[in-house]
C-alpha cells in the first residue's frame, strides 16, 4: 500500500481524499488543514463520505512528513499564496515524497518555468529523492492531453481552442467567485485574476505545452478580458445576492499566436447568473462544461461534463482533475525521481469497481 498524505481540505483536498480512500493501492496516513476548527475531525467527514476513515485532521504538517510518506497530494491553494505553496512542497520533496498538485501554476510547463521555482524543486529532488506532478485543477487535462489527442484525429488542424464555460452560482468558494474574479464587484473594480499578464501567467504555461507537443514556434501568448454587468439583481444559494450593474460575466482568452494569428486558444467564459451576456458561449444544460473545439478538416468538438456531491458541476471538475493527479501517483513512483509535466506522465486508464 502507498502511504498517501492529503495537504489541504477545500474543494480540491476533499475531492483527493475521497480519490485516495477509492483507489485499492493507496492508504490514507495523514491530513493536513490550516483551519483550526477542522482540526480532530475525521478525513471521512471532511471529505463528506458519511464515514469515518479513521484519519483525523491535523496543522502538524511537519510530524506528518516526519514519517515518510510515500506520496503528498497537495490540495492547499497557491493561488494568492505562491511561496507558502513552493514552501511547503519543497518539504514534502526532500521528505522522499511523490508529489501531486494543481497549485503551481508555473510548473505546468515545467520545461521554460522561472529558475526561482524550479531550483528549489530540483534542489529538493536532488536531496530526497521525491518528484513533482503539477497539472491543472481548470482541470489540467482539459487544456493539454485531451485537446491534444483529440488533435490526432484530424487530416488539418487550424486552431485549437479550450474552453471553461461555467455558472458560479453554485462555487463553493466565495472569496475567489468574488474578489479574485470580481464577480459582484462595481465594473470600476479591478479583479486580481484578470489584471494585465495575470491570465497568461496561470495558463501560459498550458499553451507551451501544447505548442511543444505540436512542434511548433510561438510568435507570442496575448489575453483578451471582456466583463459584463448584470441587468438585474439576482440571489445564489451559496453566495447571496449579487446586485445589478456589479459583474456578472467574464469572458477571457490566452492565445498561443503563431504566424500572427491565435492558434492555440484557452478560453474562460464565466457567469455568475445564466441571464448574463447571452450571446456568449454556453454550456449544453446551462450549467458547466469542458469543451475542445479544433478547427481544421473535419472540424471537431468535444464537450466533457462532470458532476459530483449531489451533482455540483464545479465539484465534478475538480474530481476529475484530482482523479488525473492521483491517477499519476504509481507512475511516479515506478519512474526516475525528478520534475514531470503533463506530456511525461501518461494518462492512466481508470478502475472498473
Amino acid at each position: 500500500m502507498v502511504s498517501t498524505m492529503v495537504w489541504g481540505t477545500g474543494n480540491v483536498g476533499r475531492a483527493a481524499i475521497r480519490a485516495v480512500e477509492a483507489n485499492p493501492d493507496l492508504e490514507l496516513a495523514a491530513v493536513i488543514v490550516h483551519n483550526p476548527d477542522k482540526v480532530g475531525h475525521d478525513a471521512g467527514e471532511l471529505a463528506g463520505l458519511g464515514r469515518d476513515l479513521g484519519v483525523t485532521a491535523s496543522t502538524d504538517a511537519e510530524a506528518a512528513l516526519s514519517a515518510r510518506p510515500d506520496a503528498v497530494v497537495y490540495a492547499a491553494s497557491g493561488e494568492i499564496r505562491p511561496d507558502e505553496a513552493l514552501a511547503d512542497i519543497v518539504k514534502a520533496i526532500r521528505a522522499g515524497a511523490v508529489v501531486v498538485t494543481p497549485s503551481l501554476y508555473a510548473l505546468y510547463d515545467q520545461r521554460n518555468a522561472p529558475p526561482e521555482l524550479r531550483e528549489p524543486v530540483l534542489s529538493a529532488i536532488a536531496e530526497g529523492g521525491g518528484s513533482l506532478f503539477v497539472s491543472g485543477v481548470d482541470p489540467g487535462w482539459g487544456n493539454d492531453v485531451l485537446p491534444l489527442l483529440i488533435s490526432g484525429l484530424g487530416s488539418v488542424v487550424d486552431v485549437i481552442r479550450c474552453q471553461e464555460i461555467f455558472d458560479y452560482s453554485t462555487y463553493d468558494q466565495e472569496d475567489s467567485v468574488r474578489y479574485l474574479v470580481g464577480m459582484g464587484q462595481p465594473m470600476d473594480y479591478e479583479p486580481p485574476m484578470l489584471a494585465p499578464t495575470i491570465p497568461s501567467m496561470v495558463w501560459g504555461g498550458q499553451i507551451r505545452l501544447m505548442a511543444h507537443a505540436l512542434g511548433v514556434e510561438l510568435d507570442e501568448i496575448r489575453e483578451t478580458v471582456d466583463r459584463r454587468a448584470l441587468d438585474a439583481t439576482v440571489s445564489t444559494v451559496t453566495m447571496g445576492k449579487f446586485d445589478a450593474g456589479t459583474q456578472g460575466a467574464v469572458r477571457f482568452e490566452v492565445q498561443g499566436v503563431i504566424g500572427g494569428a491565435p492558434r492555440i486558444v484557452i478560453e474562460h467564459v464565466t457567469r455568475i447568473h445564466a441571464s448574463c451576456a447571452p450571446d456568449w458561449p454556453t454550456p449544453p444544460d446551462g450549467v458547466g462544461a469542458h469543451r475542445v473545439v479544433i478547427e481544421g478538416r473535419p472540424r471537431i468538438e468535444v464537450t466533457v461534463e462532470a458532476t459530483d456531491e449531489d451533482g455540483n458541476r464545479s465539484a465534478g471538475g475538480n474530481a476529475t482533475a484530482v482523479g488525473r493527479l492521483i491517477g499519476a501517483i504509481d507512475w511516479l513512483l515506478a519512474a526516475e525521481p525528478g520534475l514531470y509535466d503533463a506530456l511525461d506522465v501518461p494518462l492512466r486508464p481508470g478502475r472498473l469497481t
